[in-house]
This record gives C-alpha cells, structure tokens and sequence, in this order.
C-alpha cells in the first residue's frame, strides 16, 4: 500500500491517472502531474502541489495538499492530509485517509465528490486503488 501512494509508477495507475511524485522527508516536496486526459480539459501541468510534514514507512505520511487547478480551490490554500497503513491479522491491511479541511469548502466539496462532473473524490480513487490491488486491475483498465 505505502508503494502505491508513494511511488508514481504505481500511483498513476489508479484513480484519475495522475502520478504524483514525493520527496519523503520533512520539508519534502510533494506534487501530482496531469494526465494527458486533464490536460485536455485544460489542467495545468501540476494540478495538486504540497510538502510533506511526516514520512513513516510504511505506517504513515503526513502532507500538505493544495489543488492548483481551479482559482477558487487554490486560493483555499493548503490542507493537511493523513495517510495511516495499519497491518492486520491474516494478510489484512487498513488504510485510514484524513484530508482535513476545515475553511476550505470548495476543496471538501471535490474531496467528497460532490462537484459536478469533477469524479469522484477520495472515496473513487481509495475504491480504485483498493480494486489495483486486488486485482491488478484498475477501473480503468
């Protein structure tokens, strides 16, 4: 699981297709490319930028997360996202994903999928990342 939020090669396999790169240590950049796809619906190159706060392999990664590609998301500024892998018994794994987002409306909106034929938020891209898993296979293919 930490490889496939981490690693570009595997996390733009999932969800919107978008690879995002991390430089995982404090401080360390964060930022997630375009897909071919968003860019022609006219996304800029880097739709989601941030840093990161905390990297613990392969338990927990603490970020900072700014969406880049709409103005009113933007100017929200930056919000704290939570990744935390807990390993369980007999090969079961939970994934806790905390995105908060406390005076960023517009950003909760898309993070809950409630933006008009923007996706599906957070709760589309953890399906798909759990159906990449499972199964090798994303929704897409």
């Amino acid at each position: 699981i930490w490889q496939a939020i981490t690693d570009p090669e595997w996390n733009g396999r999932y969800g919107y297709g978008a690879p995002s790169e991390y430089a995982l240590k404090p401080k360390g950049k964060y930022r997630v490319a375009a897909s071919d796809a968003m860019k022609q619906y006219g996304s800029p190159d880097v739709i989601v930028d941030g840093e990161v706060i905390e990297s613990d392999p392969p338990r927990k990664l603490v970020q900072t997360w700014r969406a880049l590609w709409e103005p009113e998301m933007m100017a929200e500024g930056f919000t704290r996202l939570t990744w935390e892998i807990e390993a369980g018994q007999g090969g079961v794994t939970t994934l806790t994903l905390t995105h908060e987002l406390d005076g960023a409306p517009r950003v909760a909106a898309q993070a809950a999928g409630k933006v008009k034929d923007a996706g599906g938020g957070w709760s589309f891209i953890l399906s798909d990342l759990k159906t990449l898993l499972e199964t090798g296979k994303s929704f897409g293919g």
